[in-house]
């Protein structure tokens, strides 16, 4: 089977409800976080996003307000057997910056107004990760990664103020740590290398229990295991918490660790920043 035909059967178990926790799910290929407002607040979201490339890197955003088939760039999903309200395994809504309720799609409240973001995940490096014998532990776990709130500010654009940013962790041995680093230092449209790294870097970040994720599931330490961290995708879910009272209409996002899975590579993205597409 064809690599992207592998990312293409993966969006359809999502569809079909049949997979959910897409670490580890078609190597090679990126993997994309979401957040959906309505058209007019899209320019701030997205000038939100190049101001803060690491915790929010850019991959694509609908074509047209109310198109939940076609992303640009164009190759980001290059199948045309494509839905964006469907395509992630889980979501959530919105209303006014809260949470009010987690769907498996969301084809009965998308309106021809929402604008869709594919947002950069830190699944994307974790093949990477494996091949280096730097296996994630929620892969060997079967868990879901394990997210904190930090004390991270995000630097605001319009509406989208007083954020911050949302990190993942995985454990590492303290010797691990610069090769964990070069690993994903390349992924710069996934987050690249950690920003913290260590119980200091934890409490640095503002997290004083690491086994209470505010997010996905706490992991399993191993003797002389420390946590380290990367931005995370998850973060835009907090800037619409923050200006939610700004915002008129429904708001839709992934379940964290609940990712789409596009047909993108790493390769892909180097090759469209050298034509400068």
């Amino acid at each position: 089977m064809g690599s992207i035909d592998l990312a293409s059967q993966a969006r359809i178990l999502c569809r079909q409800n049949r997979l959910t926790n897409t670490s580890g799910i078609a190597p090679g290929y990126l993997q994309a976080n979401l957040l959906v407002l309505p058209a007019r607040y899209a320019p701030d979201f997205q000038d939100l996003c190049l101001r803060n490339p690491v915790s929010c890197p850019l991959l694509g955003m609908s074509v047209t307000p109310g198109d939940p088939y076609t992303i640009k760039p164009a190759g980001c999903i290059r199948s045309a057997d494509f839905d964006l309200r469907t395509d992630f395994p889980q979501y959530r809504i919105y209303k006014y910056g809260k949470f009010i309720e987690g769907r498996s799609d969301l084809l009965d409240v998308w309106t021809s107004d929402h604008v869709g973001f594919l947002i950069g995940c830190s699944f994307s490096f974790e093949d990477a990760l494996t091949a280096a014998g730097l296996q994630p532990r929620h892969q060997e776990t079967g868990s879901i990664v394990a997210m904190y709130r930090s004390n991270i500010p995000l630097l605001p654009a319009g509406i989208f103020t007083g954020a911050h940013c949302i990190v993942s962790m995985r454990p590492y041995k303290p010797d691990q740590i610069e090769q964990v680093r070069e690993v994903t230092r390349p992924y710069l449209s996934t987050h690249g290398e950690p920003v913290a790294w260590g119980w200091d870097g934890a409490k640095q970040l503002g997290i004083f229990d690491v086994g209470q994720p505010d997010f996905g599931e706490p992991q399993v330490f191993r003797e002389g295991e420390v946590p380290v961290f990367w931005a995370c995708g998850v973060t835009p879910q907090m800037a619409v918490e923050s200006a939610g009272h700004h915002i008129n209409g429904l708001i839709f996002a992934h379940e964290p660790g609940h990712m789409l899975v596009t047909d993108w590579t790493s390769q892909d993205l180097q090759e469209l920043r050298s034509s400068n597409m």
